[in-house]
């Protein structure tokens, strides 16, 4: 059975000591997306959305929850974060936003949390812009990319 770093010898949760760890240079990248309809994107991009710009909102608030996500996820330790990024690419084959992440920490644990953490909530972001002229936007495909750094080394999603 595999061992779970979260839980306790009595199977309780637990935040991991990291203290041992080595400082190394992690960074982590995700992405996400949020499909809509054509007319929505369409206003989205063209900047006519009566709140204002929905691409830079999602983009603070992507980076707002990259620096919050120990408070959001109970066992991630808080980090100081050296670098966040957050693109939002418009999609048109797909009428969709592409979200994508980086998140870069010199530190003793990765950053894939806060890389997630920031591409989920950009995502519901342009979603709760929207809302009102699109009720069937689909926030989808959050997955981590890429992780480097730390003693796991480096890891990349394959290609299906």
């Amino acid at each position: 059975m595999a061992h779970f770093t979260h839980l306790n010898e009595k199977g309780e949760a637990q935040m991991v000591d990291v203290g041992e760890k080595a400082m190394t240079t992690r960074i982590a990248r995700a992405s996400a997306q949020v499909k809509m309809s054509n007319e929505t994107l369409k206003m989205i991009v063209e900047g006519k959305h009566k709140k204002g710009d929905v691409l830079a909102v999602a983009r603070i608030a992507g980076i707002q929850a990259a620096k919050k996500t120990s408070d959001m996820i109970p066992l991630c330790h808080p980090l100081m974060l050296t670098s966040i990024k957050v693109e939002l690419t418009p999609d048109w084959d797909n009428n969709a936003i592409r979200i994508s992440t980086q998140c870069k920490v010199s530190g003793q644990t990765g950053v894939e949390m806060e890389a997630l953490c920031a591409a989920s909530v950009a995502g519901l972001t342009i979603y709760d812009m929207c809302k009102a002229v699109d009720k069937a936007m689909i926030v989808s495909d959050i997955q981590l990319e890429t992780k480097s750094g730390g003693k796991s080394g480096e890891w990349k999603r394959q290609a299906e």
